[in-house]
């Protein structure tokens, strides 16, 4: 990601012109004074897959100080990562240290030639990791600014402890940032909870390595998921926790009165699955099958049968599986509750009596080639509901 962001510095430089260099005589430091620069790639190195940080410290064009920081591969096409960062001895310019990876222990020895090459720079040399010898040669490095280097590290985890309302997050999504010593003892103390922790979310990462925070995401019933935010703050290492992104999408939600689909303080499932199993039978003309609610995540899957107009002679079936999602609309309660309906899944089988004819569903729930009207049926529970729609537009309920 760094590339490109330096790629559009250099766009945003050369179509600025003459502002752009009034800019840069305004920042540049008193003579005599320390100017960090950053370079934030070095081709070559891993077969281009580390991800490397090169902080320089100047005084005019003398460089006083540089610090290596290589994140990489653990071992080929791997996707855990290892890192190291050394300090390196500046003689004219011969850049050498050593140091040992962070993960692996492994002895790092760095011997580099760096030389100005017109506006930029090019190293060349040698970086070895235990037995692993790297050659570098890399030309047309350019080198940014202390501050346009700390802008391109920002990031947001997209956590949120206390959301207004469910408009933009998912009620089931829970999000945790949590110091990455400790991540190992959070994640092992979910073991044998009801919760769903994401696979790509375990990743450690060459940011999350530099950050020294990870951020974990999992899915529970909107009806726990309160509790659990409160529970995991007081977690050790926790940085943060709240609601984050998940399932929900807003152009496929409704809003509605809350009262007549509650028991006391309860949600009547059973009455909601029936009532929404009943409208998407009409939309898809089709029988209700199964319904089921996920403890875990609190999701509603709801499969229907119909007859497949795909080869009417083969009287094959086409099974019509939905996934929906009920939570108030806000935290903490409300009298009113959001409905979230996704996208029909549809595959075809022949289930007639005797031999059967095996067929190949082609497309899957996360293809293109998956069934992407819904016949009406986001509509016909709005109605059916009593419910409302989102206006993206006006950013509000209609």
């Amino acid at each position: 990601m760094r590339a490109p962001m330096l790629l559009l510095t250099v766009l945003v430089a050369a179509a600025t012109g003459a502002a752009h260099g009034q800019m840069k005589l305004s920042t540049k430091p008193a003579p005599g004074a320390n100017d960090v620069r950053y370079f934030t790639s070095i081709d070559g190195l891993m077969d281009g897959n580390a991800d490397v940080v090169m902080k320089e410290t100047r005084q005019g064009k003398t460089l006083t100080a540089a610090t290596l920081d290589v994140c990489y591969p653990a071992a080929k096409g791997s996707d855990r990562k290892d890192r190291f960062v050394v300090n390196l001895a500046v003689n004219g310019q011969t850049l050498s240290g050593t140091t040992q990876s962070i993960g692996g222990k492994l002895p790092v020895t760095v011997k580099l030639t760096r030389k100005p090459a017109g506006e930029n720079f090019e190293f060349k040399g040698q970086i070895s990791i235990g037995q692993t010898v790297t050659e570098v040669n890399s030309t047309d490095n350019s080198d940014i600014s202390e501050r346009e280097f700390r802008e391109s590290q920002t990031s947001d985890d997209g956590i949120t402890p206390s959301p207004k309302d469910f408009t933009e997050l998912s009620p089931e999504a829970i999000g945790v940032r949590v110091k990455l010593d400790a991540a190992a003892d959070f994640l092992k103390s979910l073991k044998g909870q009801d919760v769903e922790v994401s696979l790509t979310s375990l990743a450690v990462t060459c940011d999350v390595l530099r950050a020294g925070e990870q951020t974990i995401t999992l899915s529970a019933d909107p009806d726990r998921a309160a509790a659990l935010i409160a529970k995991f703050k007081s977690a050790p290492g926790v940085v943060a926790a709240g609601w984050t992104t998940g399932i929900i999408e807003i152009d496929r939600t409704i809003r509605f009165s809350a009262a007549p689909w509650r028991d006391g303080d309860r949600l009547n499932k059973d009455k909601l699955a029936a009532a929404i199993a009943n409208v998407l039978a009409g939309a898809f003309s089709a029988k209700p099958a199964t319904s089921a609610w996920n403890s875990t995540n609190g999701k509603l899957k709801l499969t229907f049968k119909r007859p497949s107009e795909v080869y009417p002679a083969l009287n094959l079936t086409d099974t019509v599986e939905v996934t929906a999602l009920v939570s108030s609309e806000k935290p903490g309660g409300s009298d009113r509750l959001i409905l979230w309906v996704g996208a029909p899944v549809i595959s075809t089988a022949d289930e007639t009596s005797g031999p059967a004819l095996i067929l190949a569903n082609d497309s899957t729930g996360d293809e293109e080639g998956n069934q992407k009207d819904d016949n009406g049926s986001v509509d016909a529970l709005t109605r059916e509901f009593k419910g409302q729609r989102w206006d993206a537009d006006k950013s509000a309920w209609k």
